[in-house]
């Protein structure tokens, strides 16, 4: 029998699905069960900040895809990490794709005008930052010691 491979963070699920399981949920309880009087916002409005979530969190996403791509990393966490990555929008925050992720998930809110979406956000934070983010983060302060640590002082795990 193999023994399970060690060099991983554990995350419990991967994060993109984490998060469209949680928008799923959302628009499910709000159009099967709940529903709200919705967000009361415009059409236009609604258009714009549907529009300006996504496209900030895809760039997001991308910008940090790319720099796992130049340092020969995968971005996967249930993969083996062979670097940490400390440049470009790393340097602002920690957690660029995590970020990313939520703008894209409140753009998928408001385009269901589902607020049930807004209200998992009590649950969906938790879940990412105990079932991913501190997972993620002890594996790399054991895999790279002090040099992670130290970034983990200077740049803010989301903003």
């Amino acid at each position: 029998m193999t023994e399970p491979n060690r060099d991983i963070a554990g995350v419990i699920a991967p994060p993109p699905l984490i998060f469209l399981a949680f928008l799923g949920l959302g628009i499910a309880l709000e159009y099967g069960l709940v529903r709200t009087q919705g967000l009361d916002m415009p059409a236009s409005l609604r258009v714009t900040v549907i529009g300006a979530l996504f496209l900030v969190g895809a760039a997001l996403i991308a910008a940090a895809t790319l720099r796992f791509r130049k340092a020969g990393t995968p971005a996967p966490p249930w993969h083996p990490t062979t670097s940490f990555v400390a440049e470009g929008v790393y340097r602002w925050t920690r957690n660029p794709m995590y970020l990313g992720m939520m703008l894209i998930y409140l753009a998928g809110g408001v385009a269901a005008d589902a607020p049930v979406v807004f209200w998992l956000l009590v649950l969906l934070i938790p879940t990412i930052h105990y079932g991913v983010i501190l997972r993620e983060e002890r594996y790399m302060a054991g895999k790279f010691g002090q040099p992670y640590i130290d970034y983990t002082h200077r740049v803010p795990r989301w903003l």
